[in-house]
């Protein structure tokens, strides 16, 4: 809802101060954000006077909302809502923020996380084998790391032990004919590419099974690279296009759909969902 020039400044006319929502968050949340706002806000704001917004308007279009959106969808076209005005008092174009007045209904409640039997997920593993996100999903099944570290992954960060060394090296390195093998978790897709709090850094030693599925993975890559030729962008990433370009979280959630739809067991599942399942199957076990 950027500011048209001062002589109608009191028109929202599109969503340019919701940005200042948007920017600290990392892409996948800036792609939500924006989704959010191109769909519930602006349609309905775009064209509003600040000056003629009442609390009440606020009211009834949260409440039209509350049959579709979840909780969380709810809170977040709310706080866009919020920033902008807060933007648009910023440089006097309105008095106060009608926003701030009114409390966000309930919503309809998200759909509660899943996780996989052990049954499934030998299906989910079996029915990866073909798919380019093959290990993605080893990976994500064996060692429980999140979407968003898996996407953020580098080949210098899935080391193996150097007998003649004494250390851990890049697996790209050392080769792939060692006995151990581990992967540090360090960096996400979050903002400044940190993981989700400074505890979840952390290194894993990697299961054979992860270990074959990265070795397959990195001969076609290789093969993609050449494929590619001057086109392929060199990114380091373990999970990318094949010209090297970074996965965003709609690609690996279209490919696991497709996976989880070829196990048999639906097309709703999501990337997340691999991970507790991993949670769920250590908690069990002890």
């Amino acid at each position: 809802m950027r500011s048209a020039p001062r002589q109608s400044a009191n028109v929202m006319t599109c969503c340019g101060p919701c940005w200042a929502v948007i920017q600290p968050r990392y892409d996948d949340t800036v792609g939500n954000y924006g989704s959010l706002a191109r769909k519930h806000v602006i349609p309905l704001f775009g064209k509003a006077k600040l000056a003629d917004l009442r609390a009440d308007d606020v009211d009834e279009w949260l409440d039209g909302l509350s049959g579709t959106l979840s909780i969380r969808s709810l809170q977040l076209v709310h706080a866009i809502l919020k920033r902008a005005i807060r933007q648009a008092q910023a440089r006097d174009m309105v008095m106060r923020n009608v926003a701030e007045l009114v409390k966000p209904p309930k919503g309809t409640a998200g759909r509660p996380s899943r996780v996989l039997t052990l049954e499934q997920a030998r299906a989910v593993l079996e029915a990866a084998q073909s798919s380019r996100l093959h290990a993605y999903v080893v990976i994500s099944l064996l060692t429980g790391v999140r979407t968003e570290e898996a996407r953020a992954l580098q080949w210098a960060h899935i080391v193996a032990w150097s007998d003649e060394t004494a250390e851990w090296r890049p697996v790209v390195k050392a080769g792939f004919d060692r006995d151990r093998f581990a992967v540090y978790v360090w960096r996400s897709v979050r903002a400044h590419g940190d993981t989700k709090t400074e505890k979840s850094r952390r290194t894993l030693e990697l299961p054979l099974q992860a270990v074959d599925a990265l070795r397959r993975h990195h001969t076609r890559q290789a093969s993609d690279r050449l494929k590619a030729g001057l086109t392929w962008q060199e990114t380091g990433l373990v999970f990318c296009s094949t010209t090297g370009e970074p996965l965003d979280a709609a690609n690996v959630r279209r490919g696991v759909r497709l996976i989880t739809k070829k196990a048999g067991i639906g097309e709703t599942w999501s990337p997340r969902e691999l991970r507790h399942s991993f949670v769920s199957a250590v908690h069990r076990r002890f």
